[in-house]
């Protein structure tokens, strides 16, 4: 693995970078992209993708309504000390619909169902807004399995969320608000992104194609009102995820875009207060998806803890 610069310091010995820009870290040259690949798993199809190689595996689960696509820009810079492997969670992408449990807890069993089906005993759990919390479901079911935690704009760390997410929950309106059409493609890409020139035409097909999905509205709102309410995301799962952040006994890092218009910064922020031995990145400039937006940033921080790892 290449030497790459710590980060420095805060006060309780917390590691933060809260000025890492795109310039702080090395680039790394673009790499073809695996081509995705399926697996029968519980039931139903798996879509993921899997750089192979010896490196320290690390599932990247992405967040509602996404699919792998939004993990390219990993795969484009993979360091050999990483084995990465990005899927579809059900129901997402070309995921097929999971036969029974869609719960987070149900989700996070697909997740480690796949790693066992790809000979994968431990790992290096990565998630970004949902997919954090299901990082967190994961770290809970098998906590000899997981390695380390990077939990980016994860969601149910706080009550707070968008307020076209708490309007979805209410029947009738979120049915509408969820149509499938361009002005849902529109409505998801400024939301995810600060910066909408980090949309490249491979992921914004990737997105066009999982808004339009047979059935994806209906499951994106089973999910979303599963977890959130009018007043915010339900108390119960947050209570329940900051039960597990003070359970971890790896290294765990809190990474957020400062300009995260889904999820608000505070929530890590808080997060780690209570925490501080785990990480912090704030990324100036960077909204709700940092993989995408500031990809270097992002890898930075993702061989920083895979160095705590073990890697």
């Amino acid at each position: 693995m290449a030497a790459w610069p710590r980060p420095t310091s805060e006060p309780r010995g917390a590691r933060a970078m809260t000025a890492l820009t795109e310039a702080a870290a090395p680039q790394a040259a673009s790499s073809p992209l695996p081509a995705p690949q399926t697996l029968p798993i519980g039931g139903s199809t798996v879509r993921y993708r899997d750089s192979g190689g010896p490196g320290l595996p690390v599932l990247l689960t992405h967040g509602i309504g996404g699919s792998l696509e939004l993990w390219n820009r990993q795969f484009e810079r993979a360091d050999p000390a990483l084995r990465l492997i990005a899927w579809d969670m059900p129901s997402h992408g070309l995921s097929s619909p999971a036969p029974e449990d869609t719960s987070l807890d149900g989700i996070a069993r697909q997740g480690w169902q796949l790693l066992q089906a790809l000979g994968v005993g431990r790992a290096l759990l990565v998630g970004n807004s949902l997919g954090g919390a299901v990082s967190l479901r994961m770290a809970a079911q098998a906590p000899e399995a997981a390695c380390g935690l990077l939990l980016a704009a994860a969601a149910t760390l706080g009550r707070g969320t968008v307020l076209p997410f708490r309007l979805m929950t209410l029947p009738g309106l979120g049915e509408l608000m969820v149509k499938p059409g361009p002005m849902a493609v529109k409505q998801q890409v400024q939301a995810i992104v600060k910066q909408p020139g980090s949309i490249t035409p491979e992921v914004l097909a990737a997105i066009e194609r999982n808004v339009m999905r047979p059935g994806g509205s209906a499951h994106f709102l089973a999910l979303l009102r599963s977890l959130t309410a009018f007043r915010g995301q339900k108390q119960e799962v947050v209570q329940r995820s900051h039960e597990i952040l003070r359970q971890l006994r790896v290294p765990f890092t809190f990474l957020h875009g400062e300009e995260d218009a889904v999820l608000p910064v505070s929530h890590s922020r808080q997060a780690h207060q209570q925490l501080p031995h785990a990480g912090l990145v704030v990324l100036p400039g960077c909204g709700h998806t940092p993989q995408l937006e500031q990809p270097a940033a992002f890898q930075f921080a993702l061989l920083d803890l895979a160095r705590q790892a073990g890697a």
